[in-house]
This record gives C-alpha cells, structure tokens and sequence, in this order.
C-alpha cells in the first residue's frame, strides 16, 4: 500500500528479446534463439525474465505490464510463450532488423513517453539471477534515483577476473549501495581484469538500465541523434497490429546500431553535463548466460562436478555439461568439456573454448549449412513442424497444429502431399472439398490443389505428413488466405 501523500515511482519493464545466442549453438539459432529456451530450469529465460520484472512492485512502486522488443522472425513464440506464462505484454515492438540496444530501448521510450513518464526498466531476457530478492531491493533503489533524473546503470561485483563483460568504474557515493559513474570500460585482457577485480573500484556491466522515458530520449537526441531520429521515424510511421506495434521498416534500416553503453553511457560518463549518470551494487548472483561454460557454471552438479540434462548416463567423467535432447548421451573418461546434443547436431568442445563456439557457427552459415540458422523442429504461429526423414524426391514431417489454429490456404506447384491423422481431429479443405479426418485415416493432395489443414478440436492435432515430388523447398507456396500476416 503506497503511504498517503506520496508519490509512486511508475516501473515500465522493457524486455530485450534480441540476439541470436550463436555461442550456444546448437541450442540456440537464428530462428530460435536464446531467450526462448529452457536453459536452466522449465521456463525459458524469457519467462523468468517476464516472470520477474512482474515481482518489481512494491510499496513505493507501481509496476505496469512489460513491454518487449524483438525480432519480427520471432513475434509469434514470444507472444506464445509469455500467453502460456498467464502475462499480458503492454505492447511487442517488432524491429524489422537487428540494430542492437539503444535503438531498442529508443523505440520502447517513444512507444511509452507520455504525461506519466514512467521509469523504464530495460533487461535483457537472457539473464540468470539467483537471488530474485537481492534483484528487486537494487531496482527499487535503482528506480529511486531514475525518478530523480538519473541514468542508472546496474553493476556486479565481479567474481573474478572476467574478460566477458564490460567494466564500470564507480565513484563518489550517492547513498546506499550507489555511486555516481566515473567512467565504462571496454572488455579488458587478463591482466587488466585481473587489475580491475583486484581493486574494488570496478562493477561488472550486467546489461540493465533504468531511466524515465524522457530522460533517455533527451540522452539519445544529445549523443545520437542519428539513433532518435531514426527510431523516432520508423516508430511514427509504424503501424499497431493487436498487441505488435510494427514499426516503419525502410526508416528502421537507417538506424545505426549500437548498444547502450557505446551510444550514451560512455559518453555521459566523459562529457560531465546536464544528464547525469549512476551505477547502483546488483549483488544477486547475476550471470550472462551466453555460452555454454556459463551454463555450466550455474547448473545444479553431482558429486563429480557434472551439469547434466536429458537421457544422459557419465561414467568416470567430471566437471562436464552434457545436453541431450534426442537419444541417450553416454560419455566416459571426460574432463571438463561440453557436449550438446539435439536431434540434428551434436557439440563436442573443451569448456575451455566455449567462446569459440560463435566463430564455429559463422563458419557454418559461410558453407550455407540450415544448421547455423532453424533447428529439424520448427515452431510456426500454428504450432510444429519437425522433419523426421529426407530423401530423393521424399520428405516425412511430424505436423502439430494447436486447438483452434489452422495452416493457411496454400497451394504447391512440385509437390504432392499425403496426410496421416496419428491423433485428433483434422478439418481438411481440398479443392472444393472440405472433410473431417480422425485417427487413422489418411488423404492425399496433388499438386496445384488449394488445401488447408485446420484443428477443430480441443487437443492438439498431430498428423504425419508425406511430401513427394521432383521439389520440395520451403518456398515452394502460394498462399492465398492467412490469419498470420505471412
């Protein structure tokens, strides 16, 4: 209950909903990235994320619905995801491209700059925090100080000599648990984090602002003016489509991509002005999960030292993380390496090189390997799709269409299709037919037929699906209607 007389702070949590995770590939894909898997626990990171911003409420705060950023690619998984999670995003801002940070948390601030002015809360989904407590009392302090005018940066106190992450250099104090910023740091070398670890003066950067909205517009327009003018052109002559705000492509593209630290933090810190710049102590058991050996280093571990997921069985094998998520992963006489394995590609690599993973992924979308980008299982606004097998002129798919939702009317010109009801009930549009099919019965689509595969039902449908033809590429559609926008 907020004390008669007194003002609440009004919290806008921005999700960041970006990236493309390749340093934990083959989990992580262009197409599914990080966010959107279970790393460490049942919810995906961009659940927990969700979930936890909903906790910032307090007595002296009023938390709204959060606000998330992402990619257009991946506008119907974040929208499924929190759904299933119970939130009710404000808005999802689509960003036609990858731009990085501050264009990101520039569009969220024009979307919601009004007479309230709310703090934003900007965090990125991809965040572990082991201490969810510890997290809320830093950014009801954090909060405090971004009502008064303040820039505020959140920092760690570094565990160790970290080259990862950024630096923050801290310096007069300005209250409890928060100083004025003396300076950013790049990513140093060993010897240099070594240096800033030992010297109790330096924060690890976690990533996490927060500011009123006109607070980091003015920052933006003062230090790049080319970012806020950009977004503020792609987001004028955006569009609202449901919950997704579709801003203005072509004027998006013009934006120069940045983050947060670079395009103002950096410089608030070096050119002493108006805008003012903190840093408040986030002692929470913070991690960036971005490889594979972070993931390792916040796992649950057995006696040996071992992380391990799905059908796995170790013998005589210590300090591994071993990932299965198809077949039974067996390993024996290992030390410290890592191996993923999903139901297309396997990882094997020392934990040591987990950072090399990204360029190993580069490499794969040079030779134009599908690996590098969409796993055999491929998530659509209808449900799933997994390819079982591949040969000559053959394909066999695993087809999941959720209660209620339907493909689109689509037609192929190379390729026939042969369909098998394993459960539910399926609406079948052939031609100028239209037909119910339950278990066990099965029909067949020839080419340059209209056809459309809807579930009437209440549980999910799954069929098995028999493509045949001299091809059978994806772009090999015509769609005619589509309640999905594709």
């Amino acid at each position: 209950m907020v004390e008669l007389g007194v003002t609440p702070t009004m919290i806008q949590p921005i999700v960041l909903c970006g990236g493309s995770g390749t340093r934990l590939w083959p989990l992580s894909r262009e197409h599914y990235p990080k966010p959107l898997h279970a790393l460490n626990g049942e919810r995906t990171l961009l659940q927990q994320t969700a979930a936890r911003c909903a906790r910032v409420a307090s007595p002296g705060n009023v938390v709204l619905e959060p606000l998330v950023v992402c990619n257009d690619t991946h506008r119907h998984m974040v929208q499924s995801q929190l759904q299933r999670l119970g939130a009710k995003p404000r808005a999802i801002l689509l960003e036609p491209a990858a731009r990085g940070t501050a264009p990101a948390l520039t569009l969220a601030a024009v979307h919601c700059v009004t007479a309230d002015d709310p703090v934003l809360l900007a965090v990125p989904s991809d965040h572990h925090i082991a201490s969810e407590e510890t997290f809320l009392r830093a950014v009801e302090r954090g909060a405090a100080l971004a009502q008064q005018g303040f820039i505020v940066a959140f920092g760690v106190p570094p565990a160790g000599a970290e080259m990862r992450y950024g630096y923050i250099r801290a310096g007069r104090p300005l209250g409890r648990d928060a100083a004025y910023i003396e300076a950013f740091v790049e990513k140093p070398d060993a010897a240099m984090a070594r240096e800033y670890a030992d010297s109790g003066d330096f924060l690890w950067n976690s990533g996490i602002f927060a500011a009123r909205a006109s607070v980091w517009l003015d920052a933006v327009a003062a230090f790049r003016k080319d970012i806020f003018a950009s977004c503020e052109r792609a987001y004028r002559r955006g569009r609202r489509d449901g919950v997704f705000v579709r801003v203005d492509a072509a004027a998006f593209a013009a934006c120069p991509s940045d983050s947060i630290d670079y395009a103002v933090m950096e410089r608030m810190a070096k050119e002493q002005g108006a805008l003012q710049a903190a840093v408040v102590k986030l002692d929470a058991g913070w991690c960036d999960v971005g490889a594979w050996d972070a993931l390792w280093a916040v796992g649950e571990k057995d006696a040996d030292g071992n992380v391990l997921h799905g059908d796995v069985y170790v013998a005589d094998t210590r300090n591994a993380l071993l990932v299965s998520q198809h077949r039974l992963l067996a390993c024996v006489g290992l030390d410290d390496v890592v191996v993923i394995e999903t139901p297309d590609a396997v990882l094997v690599a020392k934990k040591a090189s987990a950072q090399s993973v990204g360029r190993l992924v580069a490499g794969l979308k040079a030779a134009g390997r599908d690996e590098a980008l969409a796993h055999r299982k491929v998530h659509r606004p209808w449900g799933t799709y997994d390819g079982i097998e591949r040969g000559e002129r053959f394909q066999v798919k695993r087809i999941v269409v959720e209660p209620g939702a339907s493909l689109s009317l689509q037609m192929h010109y190379h390729r026939a299709e042969h369909w098998i009801v394993v459960r539910g009930t399926a609406r079948v549009t052939r031609g100028e037919e239209s037909f119910l099919l339950t278990e066990n019965e099965s029909t067949y689509i020839p080419p340059g037929t209209r056809h459309r595969l809807e579930n009437p039902g209440r549980l999910p449908l799954e069929i098995i699906e028999v493509q045949s033809g001299p091809y059978l590429g994806e772009d090999d559609i015509v769609r005619f209607e589509d309640a999905y926008g594709r």
